[in-house]
Order: structure tokens, then sequence, then C-alpha cells
């Protein structure tokens, strides 16, 4: 700028906050206690902009946050996968949360969570989503148990129930004992198991059995003192990963994506 141009914006700035701002010095100038203070906010201000415009250049895949939903079962096979990352990654945030189907895709749609693993395709206009895999929902035994003969071999096991277990009931026992099963509010509970990763434990002590997504099972650190029976029919459900449309993912969630993707490989 030429120097009338300077004097020109010092003017106009010094009628804005009302005082002077330099005081003439021969052919120079001063700052007054007012202009250094404005002069101090100006350097702050452009060193804001310098942090903006850096932190906008670099995406950082280390740091910020990231917020999952998913199915218990899927959590607990999941968060062990994380935690190496989180270790090497002080600055980042991770939250995986356990929630019923209806409250992850609600959750996608209003933002709170950044990722979402669904067990089919949303099919929503603002959701995208793809096909990761699917796992199969689990007759659970003690180790070395006999796959059962007839729902009657079951029934003398007696039922490790929890919230998802009578839905499940309904959707794996019905398909291979059509005839001998009567609905899930017929069977037979020995036990009923609210935290998600105690499920297995009274089956893992000889206790009855249990229904689980694959998912349930393998993560549990016991998993040697329990069998999944082979039926003559196997239910599979599928693993739908999800993500606002349109929205540019940060290096953050697209290497979340990678590690949801790998957990779900490890269940085919």
């Amino acid at each position: 700028m030429t120097q009338p141009g300077v004097s020109q914006h010092l003017r106009k700035l010094e009628g804005q906050v009302g005082q002077a701002l330099t005081s003439r010095q021969g052919k120079g100038f001063a700052l007054t206690p007012a202009g250094e203070t404005v002069f101090a906010l100006g350097l702050a201000r452009r060193a804001e902009e310098a942090r903006l415009r850096e932190a906008i250049e670099r995406d950082d895949r280390d740091a910020g946050s990231v917020r999952i939903a998913c199915s218990g079962s899927f959590a607990s096979l999941l968060l062990p996968m994380l935690l190496p990352w989180m270790r090497a990654a002080p600055a980042l945030s991770i939250q995986v949360e356990a929630a019923p189907q209806a409250a992850t895709l609600a959750g996608l749609l209003d933002g709170r969570f950044d990722l979402g693993v669904l067990g089919a395709d949303p099919d929503h206009p603002r959701l995208e989503a793809r096909r990761i895999g699917r796992e199969e929902l689990c007759l659970v035994l003690p180790a070395g148990a006999d796959p059962p003969a007839s729902l009657a071999d079951l029934e003398a096991r007696g039922f490790v129930a929890h919230p998802d277990g009578y839905a499940y009931a309904d959707d794996l026992l019905r398909l291979n004992f059509p005839d001998a099963y009567a609905g899930a509010d017929r069977l037979r509970v020995r036990a009923t198991v609210n935290q998600i990763g105690q499920i297995p434990a009274p089956v893992a002590a000889g206790i009855g059995y249990t229904l689980l997504p694959r998912s349930g099972v393998e993560a549990y650190p016991g998993r040697a003192k329990l069998s999944v029976a082979r039926l003559p029919r196997r239910r599979w459900h599928e693993l739908w990963l999800a993500a606002r449309r349109g929205r540019t993912l940060p290096a953050r969630v697209r290497h979340a994506q990678a590690v949801i993707k790998e957990a779900a490989g490890q269940l085919r």
C-alpha cells in the first residue's frame, strides 16, 4: 500500500476505536497504548488464522474424535482391535457405543455417530452404506458338548437368557426345530445375564446354552470353554457399515472404517 492509503486506513481504524493509535515523532511514528493493544490483537488474529489454515490443510489420522455405534457383541470384538491405535495416538478419542439398530440409525441421521454397523442396508437417502460381511447366529454350548438332536436336548440344559436372546431364539430355534418350538416365552430359562461380555460365562462353566452372534462368541475371553453347535440350518446376519451421505470423512474416520472392516472379516 502507498503511504496515503495506510494513513487513510489508520484514520478509519482510529474512528472505530475512538482513540489515537499512533503519535507522530518527526518523520516517523510510535504506537500509543491503545495502538499497542490493537496491534497485539491483530498479531493474535493472524496467528489464529495461521493455525486454522494449518488445521484445514493437515488431516491428522491420530487426532480428534471418532464416534461409532454397533451391537454389543460386535463392540466386544471391535474395541480390542482399536486399543493399539488409541495407545499410539494420545490426541485421539474413540467412542464405541453398543446400541440397538434403531438407535444406531437415528444417531447416524442426527450426527451423533460418525459410523454405524447395521444388520441390513438402511436404504436411507441421507446415508451411504456398504456391506462389509456377515456373521453367523450361533447356538453356544459348553466345550465338548454334543450338538442337540432335538429341542428337548436343549430344554434339558436350560436357556441362558439375555435381552436379545429371545429374538435370536425365535430366529434360530424356530428355523431348526419348527415342529417342537413353541416360542421363546416357553423356553426353560436357567439363568439371565444382562452384560454382553458375561452372557457366555454360565455356558463356559457348563451351565445351559445361549444364542449369540459370532462376534460375541469370539470376543469372550474364555472362548476355549465354549463350542458352537453345527445345526442343520444355519442363520446369518449381514453387516453394513453406514455413514452420512455426502460428508468428506477425515482420515481418522477412514482409518476407523478400515479397522471395522478388518473386524468383520474375522467373522467369516
